[in-house]
This record gives structure tokens, C-alpha cells and sequence, in this order.
């Protein structure tokens, strides 16, 4: 093995080694948290009318003054404000427990946090003690158990949108669980629903585990922002209209943070109707924006370190998407083993771009290197692209390695799409959909350094004239065992 091979199993034992003491470390400060405190004993009213969040954080301030403890959530429905989360505190949700998100009109959630100087991030990424349930600055803090979270108080509907619930304005509750600048962090078991613009946001957080949700929402499932040391494991995220599990590196914290050493292990995310993988009739939502998906990205000013995505899930689901469109660097990123159904939009997209949403004094471009995707499988997927994988000119992405994928499209791409200019991404949205088809139906590669795709096969369901790969100035390329159908008279590779 050489030196590079070397370093890279070092830094992989390095990693796994950092996520067992992690996860040692959070359960060992949780198993010394003995105390119980019984919410019902400050004063909680479980009939799900009564404003009763001033009870839970009396219970909270209790347990603090004891060197902290857990408040135990007991079986009823709970109307709720602001819950403000502190040191050495759990939040325990037991079985039948319910949460109720507060409407606006009732005043309930604590005032937004202020900010001072430009904002480049999205107003959701900027404020949490607008929040239901917040944490800033806290440590060895967790949200547990088997109950429930209805975030019905986070949404609005609106009207120009025929109905459609979209997520809550940031000048009020907008998420059902934000953790900001906290080490220490679980949140396990608990099932949230229509959580509002994120269900749950941890940005600028250290060593958190997030294992056995459910999260049922119509916007963002989980977002994972400018954190370091962090596993989310045997979850399930349905989102209809945004992304379920998306890694970001945004400009929250005022500083250029990278997303760091994060594993995606034994999840699900799909794309149904919001409340219909609940009750279980799992209605998909017709293909418009995005929905479910595990993405990195959008925002991304710090990029993204030492990713790993192993054996999960999509069913009405967008396909995996890397992106890297603020100026930072998305490397070592590795996928094993993921199966999405009714696939929708693409099966794999990595790109950068120039967004650059933050300071105008930075001088850093996008770039990606160094990502591995093995053992995919992609069926019904949608016919306008194929896997799309785009660096810009002058800055390619480096080291992209495909192996042992498997999709399924659609087809129905005509001659005239492969003659089509495929835009470049520049300071466009990186969203595929709006570049239109791919000039190639399996994959469609530019501005790349080291492409390795190997034992990759397509089938379509109905004919395609377009070429099967199409190779836009990519250099160091390496093809082997790549098959698919080809129509009379069309090119299996192209090579601009």
C-alpha cells in the first residue's frame, strides 16, 4: 500500500475511532443524569389547550439548580412556546406524550436572537430562540423517548399556493428543534410532524447523535450546519417539498466552518404527502421541487470533510446531490450501499459553482475532490438527467470514483437534447431541473480531473437518442464496463 493509501485507512480508523468515543462520551454523561422531574409537579397541564411550556422550563430551571436531570414529559397533550434547553438536561417525551406547537397568536415563543452585519445565509439558518424547543451555547443535552412532536403552530398556509403548507416566517416559531454552538448532543427516538421550516437544524454543534426519529414535515427534515463529529442512524425523514437529510456549511456563525466527520447510516427519506407516511396511506407527492433526497448543500461557504453515507434509503425520493456553490471544499465524501425507488429529477449530481453567497473580500472558489459512491441502484428514475457530475473551467472536480451503480430511467430523450448546450453552473441555483436534459441519458460529466466509472449499467423503458456518455473537457478518465441500450446511429461515448 502506498503513502496516500496509508494516510486515508489512518484517517478512517481515526474517524470511526473519534464517533465510538463520541458516542461513548454522550451516553456516559447521560447514564449520570438520575434525577427525574415530573413536569406535572411545576405545574403542566396535559389537555393540550393550556399554554404549558412556562411549566417545562420551570421544571428545567429546577433540575439546573440540582446539576441537571430529566424532564420527563408524561402521557397527555402538552400546547407549547419556547422550551429553552440547558446543560446537563434531557428532555424526556414518553410514550403518549405529545407536544403542541403554539399558534403565533398566542405569543408563546422567546424573540429572535438579534444580528448585526450582513446576513448571506437564509433567514431560517440565522435565528433559533424563536424556536420550540432551543439550545445555544449548552452542552450534554438531549431530547429522548417514544412521544411526539406536532408542530401544527410552526406552519401557515398560503393562500397564493392554493393551501400548500409551507414553513413558518422567521420573525416567529419556525422549528421544532434548534441547537446551536452545543456539544453533547442526542436526540433519539421522538417522532416529529410538520415540523415547520426545519424539523430539526443543529448548526456549530459538536459529537451529536441522532438515532431512531421519524420526521414527517412538509419543508427541510434534518439540517446538519457547520458540525463536527455527528451520526444520524436508523431514521426516517419524509419531506413533500425540500430535502430530508441535508449536510450545509452556511454562514450562521459569521466565520468560514466546515461540515465535518458526519455519517448518514441506516436511514430512509422519502418524498410522500406530508402526514401520509404517518397514517401510513404514503400518497407521493407529484414531481415538482425537490423532495426527500440526502444532499449537501446548498449552502456551503465552509464545505463539507470526511462524509460518509452508508446503506440507506429513498422511495419517492430526488437522488443523492453533492454540491459546493459558496467558495468552500467538499472532499472525501463516501457512499455505500444506498437503493433509491421513483427516483426523481437525477440519481447522482455533484457540482460546484459560483454562487459565493458571503463576504465579497473572499477569494476562495468552489471545488470538490476525492468522492467515492459505490453499490447504488436507482429505479424509475425521471428521464431529463442522467448522473450529472460538473466542476467549473479552470477548476475541475478532482477524483471521482463511480463503481457497481445500477439505473433505471425513464428514457424518452430525443436527438435534439444531445446537441443542446448544457448550461454552465456559474452563479445559477445548482437545481438540475432547471438546466433541463442532460445531452447524454446515463452520464454527463465537464470540467473534471480523474474520473473512474466502473460497472455502472442503465436500462431505459423507453428509447433514448441520446448518447449513453457524454465527456465535456474531462481529463485522467478511466471507463470500464459501462453498459447500456443505444438507438441506431447513436455514439455510446461522446468526448468534447
Amino acid at each position: 500500500m502506498n503513502v496516500v493509501g496509508l494516510e486515508k485507512m489512518f484517517a478512517a480508523k481515526r474517524h470511526m475511532a473519534v464517533l465510538l468515543l463520541m458516542l461513548c462520551g454522550t451516553m456516559s454523561v447521560m447514564a449520570k443524569q438520575k434525577a427525574d422531574f415530573n413536569v406535572m409537579d411545576y405545574g403542566a397541564v396535559a389537555d393540550g389547550k393550556t399554554l404549558t411550556h412556562d411549566a417545562i422550563n420551570r421544571a428545567i430551571e429546577a433540575a439546573v439548580e440540582k446539576g441537571g436531570g430529566r424532564i420527563v414529559i408524561p402521557n397527555g397533550e402538552y400546547l407549547c412556546g419556547s422550551i429553552r434547553m440547558k446543560s446537563n438536561i434531557e428532555l424526556h417525551l414518553t410514550e403518549g406524550a405529545k407536544i403542541i406547537a403554539a399558534p403565533e397568536s398566542s405569543n408563546a415563543y422567546d424573540a429572535r436572537e438579534p444580528w448585526e452585519g450582513p446576513q448571506y445565509q437564509d433567514g431560517g439558518h440565522t435565528f433559533f430562540h424563536n424556536s420550540l424547543i432551543w439550545a445555544d451555547g449548552e452542552k450534554n443535552i438531549a431530547v429522548t423517548g417514544k412521544g411526539f412532536i406536532d408542530g401544527v403552530g410552526l406552519t401557515k398556509k398560503d393562500k397564493e399556493k392554493a393551501g400548500i403548507v409551507e414553513g413558518g416566517g422567521v420573525d416567529t416559531g419556525d422549528k421544532a428543534i434548534a441547537f446551536k454552538l452545543c456539544k453533547n448532543v442526542r436526540i433519539s427516538d421522538v417522532t416529529i410532524y410538520r415540523g415547520g421550516h426545519f424539523a430539526i437544524i443543529v448548526t456549530g454543534c459538536e459529537n451529536t447523535i441522532i438515532n431512531g426519529i421519524t420526521v414527517d414535515t412538509n419543508r427541510d427534515g434534518v439540517d446538519i450546519d457547520c458540525c463536527k463529529n455527528l451520526v444520524i442512524k436508523n431514521s426516517v425523514v419524509n419531506t413533500s417539498h425540500d430535502d430530508g437529510i441535508v449536510l450545509k456549511s452556511s454562514y450562521a456563525l459569521k466565520a468560514v466552518v466546515p461540515c465535518e466527520n458526519v455519517t448518514v447510516k441506516n436511514c430512509t427519506v422519502t418524498g410522500y404527502k406530508c402526514g401520509t407516511y404517518l397514517d401510513g396511506t404514503k400518497i407521493p407527492e407529484p414531481v415538482g421541487w425537490v423532495c426527500g433526497r440526502i444532499k449537501l448543500g446548498t449552502e456551503s461557504n465552509g464545505g463539507y470533510r470526511n462524509i460518509k453515507i452508508l446503506d440507506c434509503k429513498g422511495e419517492y425520493s430526488s437522488g443523492l446531490a453533492f454540491e459546493s456553490v459558496d467558495q468552500g471544499m467538499m472532499e472525501d465524501v463516501y457512499v455505500n450501499n444506498v437503493t433509491i425507488d421513483h427516483t426523481h429529477h437525477y440519481p447522482i449530481y455533484i457540482t460546484t459553482g459560483c454562487r459565493n453567497r458571503g463576504p465579497k473580500e473572499r477569494q476562495d472558489i468552489s471545488s470538490g475532490r476525492n468522492i467515492k459512491i459505490r453499490n447504488v441502484t436507482c429505479l424509475n428514475a425521471d428521464s431529463i438527467a442522467g448522473i450529472i457530475i460538473t466542476g467549473m473551467k479552470g477548476t475541475p472536480l478532482r477524483n471521482i470514483d463511480i463503481s457497481n451503480v445500477r439505473v433505471e430511467y425513464a428514457g424518452g430523450g430525443r436527438a435534439e437534447h444531445a446537441v443542446r448546450e448544457y448550461r454552465e453552473q456559474g452563479t445559477n441555483y445548482p437545481e438540475p431541473k432547471f438546466a433541463g436534459f442532460t445531452p447524454s441519458y446515463g452520464v454527463y460529466a465537464r470540467h473534471v480531473d480523474g474520473l473512474r466509472l466502473s460497472n455502472i449499467s442503465f436500462t431505459v423503458k423507453r428509447k433514448d437518442e441520446r448518447p449513453m456518455i457524454m465527456l465535456d473537457d474531462v481529463v485522467n478518465y478511466n471507463i470500464k464496463n459501462v453498459e447500456g441500450p443505444l438507438e441506431p446511429g447513436v455514439q455510446k461515448m461522446v468526448v468534447r
